[in-house]
């Protein structure tokens, strides 16, 4: 990723058990484009995820099977001026000189379209936020 003075290099770093990486990643996909990268630590085919994800994600667009996340590595860790991880928690390893912000997705496992409804629309709201912070248009 190329870094200028008015667009610092982001990456976006998903950590979750199974499915929830892919949709974390199929969903961070849709939302910044190519202002930032998404990588995940982990993927599992999409049929792992609670269908009601799948559904809900649809709703807007995102379909979690065409997305493959990239593979997280030290390099993409290394190259990016901002490391934003998902769900990490303290499972991330640290780079000195980064800028990390982490926060954790909320387990939909379980629940129907109307319980992920609110998940995603908050993810997108949040996401959308940070992506403003960090890589503004």
């Amino acid at each position: 990723m190329s870094t200028s003075p008015s667009r610092p290099s982001v990456l976006f770093v998903c950590v979750h058990n199974a499915g929830r990486s892919q949709m974390a990643a199929a969903f961070l996909t849709h939302l910044a484009g190519d202002r930032v990268e998404v990588r995940s630590a982990g993927s599992a085919p999409a049929d792992t995820v609670n269908p009601a994800v799948v559904e809900a994600m649809g709703e807007v667009g995102v379909d979690i099977a065409a997305e493959v996340p990239k593979v997280l590595t030290v390099e993409a860790v290394q190259a990016s001026d901002v490391v934003i991880t998902m769900g990490c928690g303290d499972a991330c390893p640290v780079f000195p000189g980064k800028r990390y912000l982490d926060w954790q997705l909320d387990d939909p496992a379980g629940q129907g379209v109307a319980a992920v409804r609110p998940i995603r629309d908050a993810i997108e709201t949040r996401v959308r936020a940070l992506i403003s912070e960090v890589a503004p248009a």
